[in-house]
């Protein structure tokens, strides 16, 4: 198979999902997978629905047409605020949206009604994160407009934390979105069925805190693929951490100096290298760039350092592995490195563990 690769294996993910669903339950949290990691990947995704995922969500729109095609049968939920250019394709090809803007929500119930629709909404709060959000304040007049709109359902409210600002998803944070839902349904005379807490950095509030409020909902994607929370990317016990794998191939293996030399100037990142002088090394280059993957967050599962990269090339430390031409080194991924190595044309995908008949394809 051609090189690089990305080795998945279907049957730790498919325990991971498994675990995440049943630990999040005991205290009455349904977990929506989130897929935009995977690229909307169909034999994946099919994994998360075959062991009890009801609703998939992802960014991209064009990653849920993907598996729509492909026959995998869930609710699907678009994650990113949607684009007033793309309301019409939101409506024909999701179940349910995450929003904050009134323009986007009345151009969403124009084609609903116009495909006889009835399009799902859930609104997200700021609560500090500064990314998506409609501030508390305005909730009111808010929803106020959205019942009024044909077309649309409000069926929740959500919150995004620790994804742009860094917040901690903490029990203050949570009990205000509890206190928001409470105070919305009390004076519009509404039920909300799905109130999203947040995502994998939830993991530490849920586990120490004995009342969760109304939050029912968390949208999970790193716990699921990587088996960490993302608040400090700690490892949650039952978990596998190493259901992806990335495999480079050495290309050249020379004993080199350990410093460049000659005049420095900016190197292709922009900026002036430092190096330390350690006398000659064994060096080595992998056949994997910049261009394929976020390389500062790979971590090589031999005994070999990375040196550096470029748009193609990564170079290493060898001294202690002593590769040779035609050698592979492995890597762990964290969830940036694994996101764009996933969504790279230039990457094999490598599906392993895969029974075609327990397949939902």
């Amino acid at each position: 198979m051609s090189l690089p690769r990305i080795d998945i294996d279907l049957r730790k993910i498919a325990h991971n999902v498994k675990q995440l669903k049943r630990l999040y339950r005991t205290k009455g949290i349904y977990v929506t997978g989130v897929t935009k990691v995977i690229g909307g990947n169909p034999i994946i995704a099919a994994v998360l629905v075959k062991n009890g995922i009801e609703i998939l969500a992802d960014s991209r729109l064009e990653n849920i047409i993907k598996m729509r095609r492909k026959g995998i049968s869930a609710q699907y939920l678009l994650l990113r605020t949607p684009s007033l250019s793309l309301a019409e394709k939101v409506v024909n090809h999701t179940d349910i949206s995450l929003n904050t803007e009134l323009t986007v929500l009345k151009e969403l119930s124009k084609y609903a009604l116009r495909n006889h629709i009835v399009h799902k909404i859930i609104l997200m709060v700021e609560l500090g994160d500064l990314r998506e959000g409609i501030m508390p304040l305005e909730m009111d007049n808010i929803v106020k407009e959205v019942l009024e709109l044909k077309g649309l359902l409000l069926i929740g409210v959500g919150t995004n934390l620790a994804c742009f600002g860094g917040i901690k998803p903490d029990t203050d944070k949570m009990n205000e979105l509890s206190l928001i839902t409470i105070h919305l349904e009390k004076k519009f005379n509404i039920i909300l069925t799905i109130i999203s807490g947040g995502n994998s950095a939830n993991f530490f509030w849920f586990k120490t805190s004995k009342n969760l409020g109304r939050v029912n909902n968390l949208r999970i994607g790193e716990s699921i693929f990587l088996g960490t929370e993302s608040l400090c990317r700690s490892a949650i016990p039952g978990l596998f951490g190493d259901a992806f794998t990335l495999v480079a191939e050495v290309i050249e293996s020379k004993i080199k100096p350990s410093q460049p030399y000659g005049v420095v100037y900016q190197n292709v990142n922009g900026k002036i290298p430092k190096f330390k002088d350690d006398g000659l090394m064994r060096r080595a280059i992998l056949a994997i760039g910049q261009q394929d993957v976020a390389v500062a967050g790979i971590t090589p599962r031999q005994n070999v350092f990375v040196l550096g990269a470029s748009s193609d090339h990564i170079v290493i430390d060898n001294t202690k592995s002593n590769l040779r031409v035609g050698d592979i080194v492995e890597f762990d991924l964290n969830y940036n490195a694994l996101l764009g190595a996933l969504n790279s044309s230039y990457i094999t995908k490598n599906i392993i563990n895969f029974n075609e008949r327990e397949s939902v394809l």
